[in-house]
């Protein structure tokens, strides 16, 4: 069992109180940000006079190798440690000697992990925020190639009025927009180094925080240091964040598996993104969009997870924290997956143009346009709403849609009615009618694609 803090104990401690303790298993994935936040610990350390030139070239040269050995395989990452920051400071210890045992001058374990999280965080909302930029090409590349592809809107799950792919496509656009934009708020207000902030009360060694904050990268250095040891507020932002672009993911899978049953048959799964049935050899599952509706709770999960862990944690760190990790990299990994898995799902994804419009039609969702049709020649909308409500009644009894159904039906509820009804309540009229700003009309739906474009481009 390697620890660096046994001069204090008198005795080993239990096998099972340190396996319960031990954080290695999964903050092993920290070995890289572990080792660049050592690096700029010592560069800094050196430009302060604590280490001399000879000691940082020794120390920095010999994290740089166990970094190379950690991922070329020539070195491997062992449950002999208790955790990652003892993997590296003993193998640095092993390798140069004297000089490593300086690497932990004015640092505690605190900051240390402190920062190694914080650039986990900001590693994995970059990639992150890549994965949400092919999600929304995805989308765009349908909007741009379905302006003119009708189909029904719905409310409560109800056929209401014609609106096109690409409209239907855009609500999403705007949903996975929202999703970058606060990831990119999170990353802005995380963007502050913890290292310097010692175990809670800072140092007494001379450290340049600002110096060692601009070597990583971060806007500059926490200014409480019991905050900057404790602080988990950006990992709550990115859970919720992720919980609330699982749930776009979710609402979008539900739509695709709604969309591939045989009661719609609006989309045709490519087989690539489907599974088939043990048994019944006619299926054709959606799994990809179920697992990701199902995965959504698993994300939840975590965040609640985590307000419970950190709710009642006085100041400052406490080992309770260590549990922000298995839940944070368990979210992080499983919306990666998602989003990458339903981009190729989508990408590939067939549009059935043909079925959507009849599907519009059938469902009455040009009534509304009907009705406005009586109402522009002076009926009162009230009594035009009841007229449209007899007529679809008749197209129910008759099984037809509303531009199936012959003039002299239309006359004998209304005289009113001529045979420019027809063009009226065609899918074209009633979708491109709709001109106002986010609208389906084509003139308003080739500015929105316009703007989408223009979105992606600034990215």
């Amino acid at each position: 069992m390697a620890q660096l803090w046994g001069g204090r104990f008198t005795k080993e401690t239990d096998q099972l109180v340190y396996q319960f303790n031990a954080s290695i298993s999964f903050d092993k994935r920290f070995y890289a940000q572990d080792i660049r936040g050592s690096i700029a610990h010592v560069m800094m350390l050196a430009r302060q006079g604590i280490l001399t030139d000879g000691e940082k070239e020794k120390i920095v040269e010999g994290l740089e190798g166990i970094l190379s050995d950690v991922e070329n395989g020539r070195l491997e990452i062992t449950d002999q440690y208790e955790d990652i920051h003892s993997f590296v400071e003993a193998t640095l210890i092993d390798r140069i000697g004297e000089p490593g045992k300086k690497l932990h001058t004015g640092r505690s374990r605190n900051d240390q992990v402190a920062l190694d999280m914080k650039l986990y965080a900001r590693d994995e909302v970059h990639i992150l925020n890549q994965l949400v930029k092919e999600l929304l090409e995805a989308i765009l590349a349908v909007m741009e190639e379905h302006v003119d592809t009708y189909m029904p809107g719905f409310t409560h799950l109800q056929k209401a009025q014609p609106v096109t792919l690409a409209h239907h496509m855009g609500a999403y656009f705007e949903m996975f927009s929202r999703d970058h934009e606060r990831l990119n708020d999170i990353y802005r207000r995380m963007d502050t180094c913890p290292l310097g902030s010692g175990a809670l009360a800072g140092t007494t060694y001379p450290l340049d925080r600002d110096y060692t904050a601009g070597l990583l990268g971060f806007n500059g250095p926490t200014r409480n240091s019991m905050d900057g040891v404790s602080d988990r507020d950006y990992l709550l932002e990115i859970l919720s964040a992720l919980s609330i672009m699982m749930m776009h993911l979710s609402r979008f899978s539900e739509e695709v598996i709604i969309w591939n049953s045989n009661e719609y048959q609006f989309v045709e799964i490519d087989d690539a993104y489907s599974t088939g049935s043990s048994i019944m050899p006619q299926k054709k599952n959606p799994d990809i969009a179920e697992l990701v509706r199902g995965k959504t709770g698993r994300v939840y999960g975590a965040l609640q997870a985590l307000l419970v862990a950190m709710k009642g944690i006085p100041l400052a760190y406490n080992k309770d924290m260590q549990e922000d990790k298995e839940w944070s990299f368990d979210a992080v990994d499983t919306a990666k997956g998602c989003l990458a898995l339903f981009t190729g799902m989508l990408r590939t994804m067939h549009f059935k143009k043909e079925r959507m419009e009849e599907s519009a039609k059938h469902g009455f969702t040009n009534a509304t346009d009907a009705a406005d049709y009586l109402v522009n020649r002076g009926v009162a909308f009230r009594d035009a709403h009841g007229i449209v409500g007899r007529l679809v009644l008749l197209c129910i009894e008759k099984d037809v849609a509303l531009d199936e159904l012959p003039l002299e039906e239309y006359r004998k509820i209304s005289p009113v009615f001529e045979e420019d009804i027809y063009e009226a309540i065609s899918m074209a009229a009633c979708v491109n009618k709709r001109i106002t700003a986010g609208a389906p009309g084509r003139a308003a739906m080739e500015a929105e694609i316009a703007a989408c474009r223009k979105y992606l481009g600034e990215y």
